[in-house]
């Protein structure tokens, strides 16, 4: 009979995506992970399998938390264009904020891994797929008042958002202040 669990997978996923999304996948050693979660090789690979396998569920975590939280900035009360210009500042000040300057997980994973790895791709494409859609209706809503000019493509209007915030997270890494992003958040704005 095997002894049982002395950890919570939950958390140990948790924290592995601190780690991971600190220093990339490639970076990352399996001691790394032993020394962060506070448990031993065999109990890591007991319960994911693999670093790999860690890793997929950390950036699915991250996805979900990621989404959940753009979904219920641009939820807000306000216009459409306040709720966008909001959910742009919050992604300037998260980054900036963040002593490590980690940037945003699911861009990383997209430069690091995804082309040589289908499973990473995936979960990205889904979190840009989802987060794209996010911006899309909101572009949606504030055409139908009239603060967007309907006569735009909603969903090339959508795309351009996304592309612009994957832009902005890998700047916010190296800014060495909010200056040059809000400059970025002023002029789409004033582009919508």
């Amino acid at each position: 009979m095997g002894r049982p669990k002395q950890f919570d997978p939950d958390v140990a996923v948790e924290r592995a995506m601190d780690v991971f999304w600190r220093k990339g996948y490639a970076a990352t050693t399996p001691q790394d992970l032993v020394d962060e979660l506070g448990i031993g090789k065999g109990s890591l690979y007991n319960t994911f399998g693999s670093k790999h396998a860690l890793f997929e569920r950390a950036l699915a975590r991250y996805r979900a938390s990621q989404a959940e939280w753009l979904a219920e900035l641009l939820d807000h009360p306000g216009t459409a264009k306040d709720r966008l210009r909001g959910a742009l500042e919050a992604l300037v000040e998260l980054d900036l904020g963040d002593p490590d300057r980690r940037g945003c997980m699911a861009v990383n994973a997209a430069a690091e891994s995804a082309p040589a790895d289908a499973g990473t791709a995936d979960t990205v494409r889904k979190m840009f797929a989802r987060t794209e859609s996010a911006f899309r209706a909101t572009v949606e809503e504030g055409q139908r008042a009239g603060e967007i000019d309907g006569g735009r493509d909603a969903a090339a209007l959508a795309a351009w958002l996304l592309a612009t915030v994957i832009g902005m997270r890998v700047m916010a890494k190296t800014a060495e202040d909010a200056t040059q992003l809000r400059r970025v958040v002023d002029a789409v704005m004033a582009s919508l």
